[in-house]
């Protein structure tokens, strides 16, 4: 029977049928929380299993995930036999808000920046945004630098207030590598989150931001996984994030290289004229699948501020690029030779009362005078082949000169 207090459904069924629709309400209430453990275990997908095999890896392998802000990206990196990780797939990030730069308390909208850590008890299967999980931010270096927030995940829909909103069916893949992960044994997987992918090119063009001190940082960190193929092994002291050295001596080698080269590569490209520019943003970005199939009609649940993405990535010019001067063409033989000899203009412009070295002294004047005539034809002789021996016949050797004073 119905509670007395019911009230008629206006229009609707009679009342007879009431009973049956609430027990249908109460059944479907009753497998809620099954259709979520289905969702949680639901398999990786065949075809990105196929990319495991392909490099070398599995399902139970440890994974490392990498994101980046302003190309809309989540990496999936994992471990393969040989004990190096090795890229297996990009994910397109549907939104994250806020600007390029690290998160630095609640309510900001940031998405953070940084190394993070997430264990098997961050994982959320009941989630409100479909599957989740917390990438466990603040982490030390955030709590070293005051820095406060909670709660920042990866989650389905495409809705952010500091998370990376992925879509309900990149959440569920992501989720379900991460599960197959800890199955296979990883305690905890790191998720790397920076500005951007970390190139020189990158660095130089957003040289003035203020954040390039906290980036070199991140920077670091990202040469050192790309070049090792290890996880960072990440502390912070100082208020600076730490990176301890490969316990592998070709692979610290192999880091320190490239670390150099790609300092000094940052450097020439500011040399050479490089654009620095600021990158902003209304509130956060998209990648442009996600923008596509939204303009498709594809459904991708709540999408927080649409009107914002419209301002998305406008770059603020604020050192011009410039060209830098190409080298002088080399001088014709011809002119130079007239410019170091006696004969030349140039020596009639000098400094009142200058007297050459040569000047005065006898034996100098005919090796002066011939200069413009013996120099380049000695020069043209060793560009277009090799110069004669020189002629020594009877000269005593410089030792025999040596010995006879």
């Amino acid at each position: 029977m119905l509670p007395s207090s019911a009230c008629p459904v206006p229009n609707g069924p009679p009342l007879r049928v009431l009973p049956l629709v609430l027990l249908g309400l109460l059944l479907l209430a009753g497998l809620a929380p099954a259709a979520r453990a289905d969702k949680a275990r639901a398999p990786i997908p065949a075809a990105t299993l196929a990319l495991m095999a392909a490099r070398g890896t599995n399902a139970a392998s440890p994974i490392v995930l990498r994101a980046y802000k302003k190309e809309s990206e989540i990496e999936l990196w994992k471990r393969n036999a040989a004990g190096r990780y090795v890229p297996i797939k990009t994910y397109p990030i549907c939104r994250w808000s806020g600007q390029l730069g690290p998160k630095t308390k609640t309510g900001d909208r940031q998405t953070p920046e940084g190394f993070y850590t997430v264990a098997k008890s961050q994982m959320n299967p009941n989630s409100r945004y479909y599957l989740s999980f917390d990438i466990g931010y603040p982490n030390t270096y955030d709590r070293a630098h005051g820095s406060t927030g909670s709660a920042v995940m990866v989650h389905g829909v495409c809705s952010s207030m500091g998370c990376f909103a992925m879509t309900d069916a990149v959440a569920g893949e992501l989720f379900a590598i991460a599960r197959e992960a800890f199955a296979g044994g990883q305690g905890a997987f790191q998720f790397q989150s920076f500005p951007f992918r970390m190139t020189a090119a990158n660095l130089a063009r957003h040289r003035t931001d203020p954040n390039m001190p906290f980036w070199r940082q991140l920077k670091e960190g990202s040469d050192r996984f790309e070049a090792t193929g290890e996880e960072p092994a990440v502390s912070v002291a100082g208020g600076r994030y730490v990176f301890a050295p490969s316990a592998d001596p070709a692979k610290e080698a192999a880091f320190a290289s490239l670390h150099r080269d790609e300092t000094q590569r940052i450097a020439a490209l500011v040399d050479e004229g490089a654009a620095a520019v600021r990158t902003t943003y209304s509130d956060g970005g998209q990648h442009a699948f996600w923008a596509a199939r939204i303009g498709q009609g594809v459904p991708v649940g709540e999408i927080s501020r649409p009107e914002a993405l419209a301002y998305a990535g406008q770059e603020v010019v604020l050192i011009p690029a410039r060209r830098k001067a190409p080298p002088p063409p080399p001088v014709p033989e011809a002119v130079w030779a007239v410019w170091i000899g006696t004969d030349s203009p140039s020596l009639a412009v000098r400094t009142a009362d200058f007297v050459p070295p040569y000047a005065g002294a006898p034996r100098m004047a005919e090796p002066v005078r011939r200069y413009a005539q013996t120099w380049p034809s000695l020069v043209r002789a060793a560009i277009e082949g090799p110069l004669p021996p020189p002629d020594v016949t009877g000269a005593p050797a410089p030792v025999e000169r040596v010995a006879q004073r």
